[in-house]
């Protein structure tokens, strides 16, 4: 079998479509795949990320519902025959808009619903009618229980990045969408990795489902060179900073582990002179959105990011992922590196590792990906000549770069005052000291034992004669509210 577009045999509007987006060669997985589907087998797909899964179920089911593409406006006449589910918001957006594209010039219509946005425009687009559903689990069924979306007609489904949906809480919603679906379908499961978990749903809801393995499962893609620094905490932020100069990355996913570290990375990146924006689980939609289309658009340089953006996200030429936090599931690190080195291109891989728990964590990843992993000690550069300024606990940045002036506070005294003395290389530039008070340069001269503090002298003058305590103050003479009542 021939592994171009040209020659798959493809409907006119299909290849057409194709044709403009550029496809020419078939991936392994588009290659294996689309055969397997057009002749309506259930499939179990295990494919690294970033190989054309979309396009390998994607272009298959809409050759086949090219028999019920018609030009009316009754949305009876556009039922649901495709559901595609994904785990997060952006992978299902992302989906959605490659569909569209091979759909372009058929009358097949598509849209996508997911949470985080008003549910009334994804409402008026499913009453109008669509062929293809794109959705996360969630949203769906709150469409579902609003009768908005009808499934009894679909024909195809498709769960992509099935195990992430499992990790994230999402088989029961799976179990009640699919119990709305006819019995008689066709599924397709699509997955990075084959957990145990992944096959007992796929011998539930498949029916003798044909697998295509393109790769080794959990195998990370070869082109990404991966590296695994021993490296403390806090000298993360200073080896990643020296790693993107010293390889002049111009783009990078930075992922950690939770959102609270994701939004304290970046504004430290941020301050770093580092153009830098957060993607994570809190952040409303239409932030997540602009985010990624400024990470797009080049106005980025590091997306700092959770496990939120780690599946599917398809951004053209990143050249690098760094792991601040090694992730708690093994599998999160495929997933995460494979958002760079995408369809044979070239990618670097860094993944930070503090010891102790994160031990165990790299243990686990070699694990899995059946690969030695060797812990390599980061050579940071020496105390830079003067005109460097010391960023605090061992950071260095050049004079003018932004930094946070509180840093240089942060030494030890004695580092501070040791460089002081030297006056050479590394001394920090400090604003020009206050006014000396002459009196803290008078020698120490002991009171009399018997004397009076002048205080309380003062306090004895202002109140001669008086039989109280000089610290018990006077009251106060206020205006009364209310007069007292006059004795009869």
């Amino acid at each position: 079998m021939t592994s171009s577009f040209s020659n798959l045999m493809l409907a006119e509007p299909l290849a057409r479509a194709v044709a403009e987006m550029g496809y020419e060669t078939m991936t392994p997985i588009q290659e294996q795949a689309i055969p397997v589907v057009l002749s309506g087998q259930d499939v179990m797909g295990a494919a690294q990320t970033g190989t054309g899964k979309t396009a390998a179920f994607s272009l298959p089911l809409l050759q086949r519902m090219l028999k019920h593409e018609n030009a009316s406006t009754s949305p009876a006449r556009h039922p649901v025959r495709a559901l595609v589910l994904l785990p997060t918001r952006e992978l299902a957006d992302q989906v959605a808009q490659q569909i569209k594209l091979y759909a372009k010039y058929t009358n097949l219509r598509s849209t996508v619903v997911f949470g985080g946005i008003d549910m009334k425009p994804q409402t008026l687009e499913l009453k109008k009618g669509v062929e293809v559903l794109v959705a996360t689990p969630g949203r769906l069924l709150d469409h579902i229980e609003a009768k908005n979306a009808v499934l009894n007609q679909v024909e195809y489904v498709v769960l992509d990045e099935a195990d992430r949906m499992l990790d994230i809480g999402f088989l029961p919603d799976l179990q009640r969408i699919l119990s709305y679906l006819p019995k008689q379908r066709t599924t397709l499961l699509f997955s990075a990795t084959f957990s145990p978990e992944i096959k007992r749903l796929a011998g539930s809801y498949l029916q003798n489902p044909v697998t295509i393995e393109v790769a080794r499962p959990n195998e990370t893609a070869s082109t990404v060179e991966q590296h695994f620094y021993s490296v403390i905490d806090d000298d993360k932020r200073r080896a990643l900073r020296q790693i993107v100069r010293q390889r002049g990355i111009t783009q990078a996913f930075v992922f950690v582990n939770s959102k609270l570290g994701c939004a304290r990375l970046a504004r430290s990146l941020e301050r770093d002179g580092l153009r830098t924006s957060a993607l994570h689980g809190d952040k409303s939609q239409d932030e997540r959105l602009k985010a990624l289309a400024a990470f797009k658009a080049g106005e980025v340089d590091l997306l700092v990011c959770t496990d939120v953006a780690a599946r599917g996200l398809d951004i053209k030429d990143v050249p690098a992922v760094f792991n601040f936090d090694i992730p708690f599931n093994a599998e999160d690190y495929v997933h995460r590196i494979g958002r760079t080195g995408r369809a044979g291109a070239s990618g670097l891989a860094v993944s930070f590792a503090s010891g102790g728990n994160d031990a165990r964590l790299v243990a686990d990843i070699e694990k899995l990906i059946k690969k030695k992993i060797e812990l390599e000690p980061v050579e940071f550069e020496e105390d830079r000549p003067r005109g460097r300024i010391n960023d605090g606990r061992r950071h260095w940045r050049e004079e003018g770069e932004a930094g946070d002036a509180r840093d240089v506070l942060d030494q030890p005294r004695e580092r501070r005052d040791a460089d002081a003395r030297r006056g050479g290389g590394g001394r920090p530039h400090r604003a020009p000291a206050a006014p000396r008070d002459p009196f803290f340069d008078k020698p120490y001269e002991p009171g009399q034992p018997d004397a009076t503090p002048a205080w309380e002298a003062a306090a004895k003058a202002a109140a001669p004669g008086r039989g109280i305590s000089s610290n018990i103050k006077p009251k106060r003479k206020v205006a009364a509210l209310f007069k007292s009542a006059e004795p009869s």
